[in-house]
């Protein structure tokens, strides 16, 4: 069956008039005549059977149908320019593979890890995408997804990585250089917002007190925390996945236990089993695996 679509030309004369506000410069920008643009714009109307800008002496102003048209346009053509450059980025004797992450991991722990991965297979691309809830794999356009075990992701091919235990952690100068000579509860203490009763939790876990534990500012994302802490802005309740390396440097300190049970579990979700998978992501999983098992030899 024939597809009701307007010509591509039309749709871009459309795109380019609504968002300039000017047939003119519409034509300009696409190298045409503005009688051009004009016959391009005539023949949409007509093809649609709506009016699409009133047009006032030289002057056009959108219609309330081609404002909203106009913006649907304007994100599928939008869209078909991101799916036609990705194709375009391909290598000819290699793959490619979409992974949605959780920014933090993905920047604090996966990213410095790529470099390895590309040495041993230079022909797989890996493209990394936020995504900072479960979602519907199927059909998403992802490949993957890295993220925390949840039961959304039941039926998928779910491989545990690594287990998220939570620290407390500064930089050495919030202690006046020294650790434990300032007590935890006379701290500033720093909050994620996705997690706001992390400090009351580990208070209750460790015997810790905690006068006040949900007073300090809020940050959305865990690499937040983390800056937030290396500028010394108060003590931080993160991952210490994340943080190994400023740890290892001496750029952060841990003088207090960390919070067993204030963890999350990542994992590598499939939409099939590896065994079943294509591959390039075949490859991708079980260097990943193989990753996470070195990093953490009983996850």
């Amino acid at each position: 069956m024939r597809r009701k679509i307007p010509s591509n030309s039309a749709l871009m004369a459309f795109e380019a008039s609504a968002r300039h506000g000017s047939f003119a410069r519409a034509a300009d920008e696409l190298g045409l005549t503005e009688g051009a643009i004009s016959r391009q714009i005539g023949r949409l109307e007509a093809f649609l059977g709506v009016t699409l800008f009133a047009r006032v002496g030289n002057r056009v102003r959108l219609l309330p149908n081609g404002e909203r048209y106009a913006a649907q346009v304007r994100e599928s053509l939008d869209r078909l320019e991101r799916d036609s450059r990705y194709l375009m980025g391909q290598p000819s004797d290699g793959a490619s593979l979409d992974i949605a992450t959780i920014p933090t991991f993905a920047a604090r722990w996966l990213i410095p890890r790529l470099a390895r991965f590309r040495q041993e297979h230079p022909n797989i691309i890996v493209h990394l995408a936020e995504r900072m809830e479960p979602f519907v794999l199927a059909g998403s356009g992802f490949d993957a997804a890295i993220h925390f075990e949840h039961p959304a992701w039941t039926g998928m091919g779910t491989h545990r990585l690594l287990h998220e235990t939570l620290v407390p952690v500064c930089h050495p100068a919030l202690l006046g250089g020294g650790e434990g000579a300032v007590s935890l509860d006379e701290l500033p203490r720093l909050h994620r917002r996705q997690n706001p009763d992390a400090w009351q939790r580990y208070a209750q876990e460790t015997g810790l007190v905690l006068t006040n534990p949900a007073i300090g500012p809020r940050y959305d994302l865990h690499i937040m925390l983390i800056e937030a802490a290396l500028a010394g802005l108060g003590v931080a309740l993160v991952p210490r996945l994340y943080i190994e390396t400023e740890l290892a440097e001496g750029r952060l300190i841990a003088p207090w236990p960390d919070g067993q049970s204030i963890s999350k579990t990542f994992c590598l979700i499939l939409p099939e089993p590896i065994g079943l998978s294509d591959g390039p992501l075949q490859v991708f999983a079980k260097w990943l695996l193989k990753e996470a098992r070195s990093a953490n030899p009983t996850p």
